[in-house]
């Protein structure tokens, strides 16, 4: 499995190198490349990730890293340097911007420069931080989304000559906005310069200052001007899931005890308003528990769908240390992963059958189930990774890569890999397997992006002394851990007991 994942990689790289670049994505179908809808700008499914920067390749670089590859590593280097500029009349998303580009590129320096040396040498002879000056550069261009609000929240989508253009939508999602803080903090603190990180730790401060008086939830959309929730839809995917993550993720990465606090206060209004079923996953009575889409004002249930990036909070509980509750979760999405080979972008558990149909390749299961081996050791999660594996190669390999499925009762697919397969998909697919490999050696000393990205946790980027492994979520769980992953495999019969109790002759959905 492990060899099939590296293949994998492999297959879409090579195609996209030898078919798309320097264009942004790979349509492996017709076997070519795709940029910016330069004559739609109106078409954000394209325009806010594609930003006419070699995504594709900025986006892979230290997957190359962590496949131990350094000549591709290098080689892949010197092109990024040669041919990406950011002076293009594109109007990108800031979130995605960030997230697949300054952070590709800030973690991409640290390997090179040897910062991040938990993943071995990577130094690459006449690199001079051309990366980190690209990733600032970059940074610069994003910086007038944050200017001229009321509220200090960002526009959602800056001009990367042209700065905030008018008509710009006055909206943006929780998450976009609320997920910055990695690539921002390491940013400010390779740059010494604070103004990235304090932009990023301002918006999240605004957020919370706007959270319901009364339940404490967040709504999925705000007004970047007033600060009204436009979307009232609380829960923890699409709109919420990497804020709560990078929550999370800013105290583990930089000691950021104001963040922490936010975590475990939102976990519990998450807990309190959205958790549905029985009290404890580890009960056998009752519904096996889930998270729901609620109305932030009274934590009303508003629709009865999940989507695919709730997947991803599974992970958030590994990192949480609520073991119990990420084995729950994750076993609501290995069901729906068993009834169609993939999983829909919104799946209605009320008719047990998909809201949204299509299925682009996402990471999120991926992701969760490699934390979840990295918990647990359990052989069943490599399992599942074989099961993902298989499904991927037989639904969606097409002549030049791999392709996303238009609709998953049908298989039908569309023409376009997005850049995410190759930066996390792949990534966690192939560290499931690689048992070895550098960075499941040193698990506890690194951090993941929401992109895939990796950062170390070092005395450079935090800002208090003791480096924590797994966090509290609440009294009832263990104390930390740095050395969580060094336990024994989590018994057979207790992963068995979780996952009877989670249910699946309910999940079963016909």
């Amino acid at each position: 499995a492990k060899e099939q994942a590296k293949e994998m990689f492999y297959f879409g790289y090579d195609n996209y190198m030898e078919h798309a670049f320097p264009l942004d994505e790979l349509d492996p179908i017709h076997c070519k490349g795709r940029g910016p809808d330069y004559d739609h700008p109106e078409n954000i499914n394209i325009n806010d990730v594609l930003g006419d920067y070699s995504l594709g390749l900025v986006d892979a670089l230290n997957t190359l890293a962590v496949l131990g590859n350094k000549t591709e590593l290098h080689k892949a280097v010197r092109l990024v340097i040669e041919n990406v500029s950011f002076e293009k009349n594109v109007t990108v998303q800031v979130f995605e911007a960030t997230i697949r580009v300054i952070g590709s590129l800030l973690s991409t320096h640290l390997i090179l420069t040897n910062e991040n040396h938990f993943l071995g040498n990577f130094t690459m002879p006449d690199y001079d931080g051309e990366l980190l000056t690209m990733a600032h550069d970059l940074a610069i261009r994003l910086l007038p989304a944050f200017e001229n609000t009321r509220t200090g929240l960002p526009y959602p989508r800056v001009n990367l000559i042209q700065g905030v253009l008018p008509h710009t939508l006055n909206e943006t999602c929780t998450s976009g906005a609320g997920s910055l803080q990695l690539e921002f903090g390491v940013l400010s603190r390779l740059l010494n310069d604070e103004t990235y990180e304090l932009l990023a730790k301002r918006v999240n401060a605004v957020i919370w200052k706007f959270r319901h008086k009364q339940t404490g939830l967040l709504g999925n959309v705000i007004d970047i001007q007033t600060g009204e929730w436009r979307g009232i839809l609380s829960g923890v995917g699409a709109g919420l899931d990497s804020f709560y993550e990078y929550l999370l993720k800013s105290h583990v990465l930089f000691g950021e005890e104001t963040e922490l606090q936010m975590f475990l206060e939102s976990q519990r209004y998450i807990f309190d308003y959205l958790r549905r079923g029985r009290s404890l996953c580890r009960l056998g009575e009752g519904d096996p528990p889930f998270f729901v889409n609620v109305d932030m004002r009274d934590g009303s249930t508003l629709n009865t769908w999940v989507d695919a990036l709730q997947a991803s909070y599974a992970g958030v509980q590994v990192l949480a240390g609520n073991l119990d509750e990420a084995i729950c979760l994750h076993g609501l999405y290995y069901a729906i992963w068993r009834k169609y080979e993939m999983i829909p972008e919104r799946y209605n558990w009320h008719l047990k059958s998909p809201d949204v149909y299509f299925y682009p390749l996402r990471p999120e299961f991926a992701e969760s189930t490699y934390l979840l081996y990295q918990a647990t050791r359990s052989p069943f999660y490599q399992h599942v990774g074989r099961e993902i594996i298989d499904a991927i190669n037989l639904h969606t390999r097409v002549l030049c890569g791999f392709a996303t499925v238009h609709n998953v009762l049908d298989k039908s697919l569309e023409d376009r890999m997005e850049s995410f397969f190759l930066s996390e998909t792949c990534k966690y697919l192939y560290l499931l397997f690689d048992e070895d490999n550098p960075v499941n050696r040193h698990y506890d000393r690194l951090v993941f992006s929401t992109e895939g990205h990796i950062f170390p946790i070092t005395e450079k980027f935090r800002t208090l002394s003791s480096i924590q492994g797994v966090l509290k979520f609440n009294e009832s769980c263990e104390s930390p851990d740095p050395d969580d992953r060094l336990r024994p495999p989590l018994p057979a019969d207790k992963l068995k007991q979780l996952y009877d109790a989670v249910g699946f002759n309910f999940y079963k959905l016909p």
